[in-house]
């Protein structure tokens, strides 16, 4: 079988909030921003990968249909930083903090080296969620 991973979701509650992170201080490209009733989704990928994977900016419960008592409650795990993010891989987990630490980011881990091999470091975005870089040892 010859499959590839092609997107990845997270939730966000202010999509502008999140472009400042994840395009602006990460340096991804927005690849499309699509609006649906009073809902937003922006695609982002990074630039030197027209073809690779791509994160999909949503609102915590991406579905018109969905009972508000369930969009509050999503909302509510957003806030909290109980929803998942994701990794990046870099080849400089110390400069990739720094710059994301002097663009204002809130740092949640600093550069540390794991005992299963790798470098990394953590981030939480504007929306709550952790972000996580880590760098191969």
């Amino acid at each position: 079988m010859d499959i590839s991973l092609s997107q990845c979701f997270i939730a966000v509650d202010d999509h502008d909030k999140a472009l400042t992170f994840y395009r602006d201080a990460l340096g991804l490209a927005v690849r499309n921003d699509v609006g649906y009733e009073d809902m937003r989704w922006v695609t982002l990928g990074a630039a030197d990968e027209p073809g690779g994977v791509e994160i999909v900016l949503e609102p915590p419960l991406a579905d018109p249909n969905a009972p508000a008592a369930d969009r509050r409650a999503m909302a509510e795990l957003l806030a909290k930083g109980f929803l998942r993010g994701v990794i990046f891989s870099t080849p400089d987990c110390d400069a990739t903090f720094e710059k994301l630490r002097r663009a204002g980011g809130e740092v949640v881990q600093e550069p540390v080296d794991q005992p299963y091999g790798v470098r990394d470091c953590a981030f939480r975005d504007p929306a709550g969620n952790m972000i996580r870089f880590t760098q191969a040892k």
